[in-house]
Parts: C-alpha cells; structure tokens; sequence
C-alpha cells in the first residue's frame, strides 16, 4: 500500500444515516487515491459498503451512549487497501451522535469518536457487514494503539482527527443531509452548553 500524504473532503453524503469523508493521496500517491474515490463514489459497492459501516456505528456504537430519538454517524476520515476477494478493510475516526428534536433543535445528548480499523465482508446475498472493528485505545494506551492500528495511514489520521473545524464542517454536512432526508422541521443543532448551530440546508 502507498502512503497516504494528505486528505480531502470528499463532500459525500448517504441517505441521511450518515456521511463520508475520505482520505486520498496526492503526487506520487495517485493511484491510492483514485482507488480511494471509486470505492467512495461507488453507486454500487460503495454505497453499500459506507450503509454497512453507519448501520454499524448505529447499532454497535450509538446505542452504547445515552439514547436520543436519533443516531447521526460520521465517518470523519476513511483509507482502504482495495477489495481483496469478498473483503476490505477500512480505517476511519468513526463518530456517534445522538440527537432528541426540541422545538427548530437538533440538541445532541450524547456521542463519541471510535477511530480504528473494520474488516467488511460481503456475504452470501453479496451485502457488506462489518464483521470486526480493532479501534484505538483511549487513555495511556491511545498513542501506541492509533500508531499500530493506523500504521502508513497514521499521519493522515492525525491530521483529520487533529482539525475540529473540518471535522465540524463535516458533521454540519452531516446533520443537514439527515434532516432533508428525513424531513426535519428543524434549523439548527446543539450540544449541551454551547451555542445552538444553524444547520447548512443550501
């Protein structure tokens, strides 16, 4: 696998369960980065690859946290090494948030990030499940494990979990895409304590 140099907002979103930002090389890493994108703009395998990953996030992750009346996933930053057979792995800073409705607010009531590696399999109906997911320790353990768990992709992980406004903007993108989905009558969206945000609906 060719090092990943530096990422990109990949600016795309899935049927209001989730969203997807990928990672790509640049220069001499362009074949890794083309590889990137199809699987990403994939009408097909892609799209049912990044379904299975938000239903996991959904169900595996966000029903861990205190519940809300939704589970808006983010996959914040993805590399894959490309299909191999019926498999492909898929690193990510994979995040959960849950959100109640209260008035023209999205408020969030709990949520999380859980970077690491996930293996999805097609099975025998050819549909993608994640079938295991190494994550990132937190804690003492948090370094070594990001390094191990990230390897080549460690920088670029780094850099995408390290910028809280391109993270930002991307869960904004996020949060309106579920709410045209879904037909929301809401405007905004908040977490406890701080300023409500208005949701970028254009």
């Amino acid at each position: 696998m060719e090092r990943m140099k530096s990422w990109m907002l990949a600016a795309i979103l899935f049927c209001g369960v989730g969203c997807f930002v990928s990672c790509s090389g640049n220069a001499d890493a362009d074949k890794a980065a083309q590889d990137t994108v199809t699987v990403a703009d994939s009408t097909t395998s892609g799209d049912v690859m990044m379904d299975a990953i938000n239903q996991y996030l959904v169900d595996s992750i966000g029903s861990n946290y205190a519940p809300g009346e939704m589970c808006i996933p983010l996959i914040a930053m993805t590399c894959s090494d490309g299909m191999k057979g019926d498999s492909i792995f898929m690193w990510g800073d994979y995040w959960v948030f849950n959100y109640n409705v209260a008035g023209d607010t999205l408020k969030c009531v709990s949520g999380g990030n859980h970077a690491g590696k996930m293996l999805l399999k097609k099975n025998d109906n050819g549909e993608f499940q994640v079938v295991s997911f190494e994550q990132v320790e937190d804690g003492h353990g948090n370094l070594e494990s990001a390094k191990r768990i990230f390897g080549e992709y460690f920088d670029a992980y780094q850099a995408a979990n390290g910028d809280e406004n391109y993270r930002e903007k991307a869960r904004a993108a996020c949060v309106a895409d579920y709410v045209k989905a879904h037909k929301l009558p809401v405007k905004y969206y908040q977490d406890y304590g701080w300023p409500a945000k208005e949701i970028p609906m254009e």
